[in-house]
């Protein structure tokens, strides 16, 4: 597989991990701070734990949450570099122009 390929079967996995409101709103429980799985599930008392399991299982294969066993515990963490990436390649040039005819503006 191609880099580019590669690149771009790794952009379906993110695209189809954000595609869940669901799958969000955990990102969003992650970003404000980093969670045990028990903690995640807890956030989320509306699905059964095994429904936030299978989410969270998505959200690793697009490698948007990393988890680190500690003991018993799994420590869960958001991992915004796939995030970036999607960034950098659909929106960072409108914002380099953005930035650009706002230098030229106050020049």
């Amino acid at each position: 597989m191609t880099d580019a390929a590669h690149k771009g079967s790794d952009d379906d996995l993110v695209f189809k991990a954000l595609a869940a409101p669901l799958r969000r709103r955990m990102l969003d429980a992650l970003k404000d701070e980093p969670l045990t799985t028990g903690a995640l599930c807890a956030r989320f008392p509306e699905v059964d734990r095994t429904t936030v399991l299978q989410h969270l299982r998505v959200l690793e294969k697009a490698e948007l949450v990393t988890g680190r066993r500690v003991g018993r515990e799994r420590h869960l963490a958001l991992a915004p570099l796939p995030i970036k990436r999607i960034h950098d390649r659909w929106i960072g040039e409108y914002a380099r122009a953005a930035v650009d005819l706002l230098d030229r503006l106050n020049g």
